[in-house]
């Protein structure tokens, strides 16, 4: 098929890989501009723009798609489909109506469950057991339109955002291929009333750790908020972002007492063993080799810092 791709950030790269490696012609690659970015502040691509123009395709980043110039640029590329992926823009109707087949989104949740800008962090801070992938046909509600195919998978009890992103980029590359490979035979199921849910985007003040939340709070935080923003506690003192845990049974203490030399920490109700940690301006690190450089004694109260400038 001619297919125009609309993405933007690292978990949009795999499906743009999978659609030229099924053999698809991609008439154009949307995606967000350049913006400042590191020490020097200069601008740089976003991965997706990267991967475009390493495969020599036709980037386009238009801040906007409202105008009557940009429509009928989209329009004039005949496209049989569009493959839209954490692109950014709102796609206004005429947009939207524009590729013979429509526009199809490559949505991480199981939906009606999880509309909405971070689905993958949701899921996991809210103690889901599974989630997914939907390819949705797009409409112009947020995240509302039928859906075509959709795959379950189960979130492992240790998962991060970082790695269960990962798991379900992949297969929302394998999942789009099949969709347009059986296309013309697809029948849209519409979402039901029941069970919708909203997935709010991740603001940085979620981040701070409460240890007289219940340990299955915390650990669901500390793992939705892994990589980014991080959820983060004072340590003697200093910021400590918090970037893996798991639950530890049979350990009781006071909230944000550390119980063990492994860093077992108390929370409201039960405990959680911390696995990777950051100092400010310093790499993440495992537990052990955080410690080597950062002792945390058993018997230290962990607590909460002011926010960063």
């Amino acid at each position: 098929m001619r297919v125009v791709f609309m993405g933007t950030p690292e978990f949009s790269v795999p499906v743009l890989d999978g659609l030229l490696a099924a053999g698809h012609e991609i008439a154009a690659v949307y995606c967000q501009p350049p913006r400042p970015a590191g020490r020097g502040k200069k601008d740089r691509p976003t991965p997706v723009e990267a991967r475009a123009r390493e495969m020599g395709l036709e980037v386009r980043h238009p801040t906007s798609l409202k105008s009557a110039q940009d429509q009928a640029d989209f329009a004039a590329l005949k496209a049989d489909v569009a493959v839209v992926v954490a692109y950014g823009l709102i796609l206004p109707q005429a947009v939207l109506d524009a590729p013979k087949h429509g526009c199809l989104n490559i949505h991480a949740s199981l939906l009606p469950r999880w509309r909405g800008a971070a689905p993958i962090h949701r899921a996991i801070m809210a103690g889901d057991a599974t989630t997914g992938i939907c390819i949705m046909q797009m409409e112009a509600g947020l995240d509302t339109g039928p859906v075509l195919l959709r795959r379950e998978t189960e979130i492992g009890a240790e998962e991060t955002t970082a790695t269960l992103h990962d798991r379900l980029s992949q297969m929302g590359a394998e999942l789009i291929v099949q969709a347009l490979a059986a296309l013309p035979d697809l029948h849209p199921e519409a979402q039901p009333e029941a069970g919708v849910t909203y997935a709010a985007k991740i603001e940085k003040s979620e981040a701070q750790i409460d240890w007289t939340a219940p340990a299955t709070e915390v650990d669901r935080k500390i793992r939705a908020l892994s990589p980014f923003p991080g959820a983060w506690c004072e340590v003697e003192g200093q910021r400590v972002k918090l970037l893996a845990s798991r639950l530890a049974p049979g350990v009781t203490g006071q909230p944000g007492e550390v119980l063990t030399e492994t860093l077992c920490v108390a929370c409201g109700s039960g405990a959680v063993e911390l696995l990777r940690l950051q100092r400010a301006g310093k790499g993440a690190q495992d537990r052990e080799t955080f410690l080597l450089g950062f002792a945390i004694p058993k018997g230290t109260r962990l607590g909460t810092a002011p926010e960063a400038d």
